[in-house]
């Protein structure tokens, strides 16, 4: 009887530690999550931070945008030269892609009032590029976040889809559908989105 009563007693103590040792495990994959979540916030962010300066340090005069291509020449070269990969002249072509699709008079609405971003993106008399902050504010990459949910690699699949409001469409359904992306890709090169609108528009 003892027996028995000592080996219940090990697998009550046993079971109570996996319970434990489960409630650990999911606590730090949340956070590994957070974490992830957080790191492509600041880079998406930061990626059209340097895409609206590139932009505008281009339309700065007419000289400036003759030779767009060189700057980015340079400023890959340049990058790339300090930071390493992932500054190639393909990939700032992205940057500016990713500006120009998501420029700040269609994102500004969505932006906190209290971020510098909204203060200034729409603001006439805006700081010249060269003398503009050097680094973007906790509060800047918070509000920029809440406009650029997905990854970095979520928007550069998005930018191949040449509507704005298929590529909302897409943006919206993987945020809600969790999609990775490769789920994104193979919805936009079946498109789902065509589908999806000759299926209403039949049952309209």
């Amino acid at each position: 009887m003892p027996r028995i009563m000592k080996r219940l007693k090990s697998e009550s103590v046993l079971q109570g530690y996996q319970r434990f040792l489960g409630g650990i495990q999911r606590l730090l994959e949340e956070a590994r999550h957070q974490v992830a979540g957080s790191v492509n916030a600041i880079l998406t962010a930061t990626y059209w931070e340097i895409s609206r300066r590139v932009v505008e340090y281009e339309q700065k005069g007419r000289k400036r945008a003759e030779y767009g291509e060189a700057i980015l020449e340079n400023l890959s070269r340049d990058l790339t030269k300090k930071f390493g990969r992932g500054f190639s002249r393909q990939n700032l072509q992205q940057m500016r892609e990713f500006y120009l699709s998501y420029p700040p008079a269609q994102i500004g609405q969505t932006l906190s009032r209290k971020s510098r971003i909204c203060q200034t993106v729409s603001s006439k008399s805006r700081v010249s590029v060269e003398k503009s902050s050097t680094r973007l504010s906790k509060l800047d990459v918070e509000a920029l976040a809440a406009i650029f949910p997905l990854s970095w690699s979520h928007y550069v699949r998005l930018l191949t889809v040449r509507t704005a409001h298929a590529r909302k469409f897409y943006e919206v359904e993987a945020l809600r559908g969790g999609w990775s992306v490769r789920q994104l890709d193979r919805q936009i090169s079946s498109r789902f989105y065509e589908r999806v609108t000759l299926s209403r528009n039949k049952a309209g």
